[in-house]
């Protein structure tokens, strides 16, 4: 079974998908105030703006973390 999680901040959905994952902690590096591994949940989407998210995702080696937006209301 996939164990896929989504957390949105009303802009932009983060997917992460746990068995993709390799820890290469490029998220952590990237965007601290968001991908935080010691805290539950893990990925804090208010850290920082869905554009600083977007170019984080964006550099995931493993697909483990996708992103889609959401369309404005």
């Amino acid at each position: 079974m996939e164990d896929k999680k989504e957390y949105s901040n009303g802009e932009v959905t983060v997917v992460w998908q746990a068995e993709k994952c390799i820890h290469s902690n490029n998220c952590v590096k990237n965007n601290p105030q968001v991908f935080q591994p010691k805290m539950r949940p893990w990925i804090q989407i208010d850290g920082s703006s869905s554009e600083k998210i977007i170019e984080t995702v964006k550099k995931c080696p493993s697909g483990a973390l996708s992103f889609y937006q959401n369309n404005p209301s």
